[in-house]
């Protein structure tokens, strides 16, 4: 309890709450898998699983173990073996959330805790908020921003239309002299092929 009290008075609340987190996240993932819900953790408890779909039954050392026996996933919540597979990021002090399993291990920071890449590949900084995700939460920017958006869509469309006329007005023009002799040279033709 020293510990803490020391942490937490001698430095920011900033660094207390990311030790804090840290510990939290190792003390709740060693009771399951990595991967795996916290409501599920009793399902994946005992010594032969299920798969959830009900095709087959697998041992509990198969799990996690980068070999898809279940098609659903069930067997590999926390890699990407299974394309099926559901990934569930615990995301401590912020939202809890699941990913598609093909995302673990990607070089990609998906959860905002970062347990998504736990192979050591990458080091993701631990993004979590107490709240939420870190994201804009304010319809008013979103509708600002769609409408600005149409309306320079819109400035650019009639700035296309402008050039397209300018183009079609130059061929025009310098192909009035053709475009004059037309009529004459198509009565003269009416005219030849009636006489015959």
């Amino acid at each position: 309890m020293q510990i803490w009290r020391w942490l937490c008075l001698k430095h920011s609340f900033p660094v207390c709450f990311a030790a804090v987190s840290f510990l939290l996240l190792l003390v709740s993932s060693s009771k399951s898998p990595l991967g795996i819900h916290p409501l599920d953790a009793k399902y994946f408890a005992a010594e032969v699983i299920k798969c959830k779909d009900g095709s087959k039954s697998f041992t509990r050392d198969r799990l996690n173990d980068n070999f898809c026996d279940c098609l659903d996933g069930t067997d590999e919540p926390g890699t990407s073996a299974c394309p099926a597979g559901k990934f569930y990021c615990r995301n401590v002090g912020s939202i809890p959330q699941f990913i598609f399993s093909s995302r673990v291990n990607d070089h990609f920071c998906d959860c905002c805790d970062g347990s998504d890449e736990y192979d050591g590949s990458i080091l993701c900084p631990n993004t979590c908020i107490m709240g939420g995700n870190v994201e804009y939460k304010t319809e008013d920017y979103v509708s600002t921003t769609s409408h600005l958006h149409s309306t320079k869509l819109k400035e650019m469309k009639i700035g296309i239309k402008l050039e397209d006329l300018i183009q079609t007005l130059a061929v025009v023009s310098s192909q009035r002299p053709m475009i004059n002799s037309l009529p004459e040279q198509g009565m003269e033709d009416f005219a030849s092929t009636n006489q015959a």
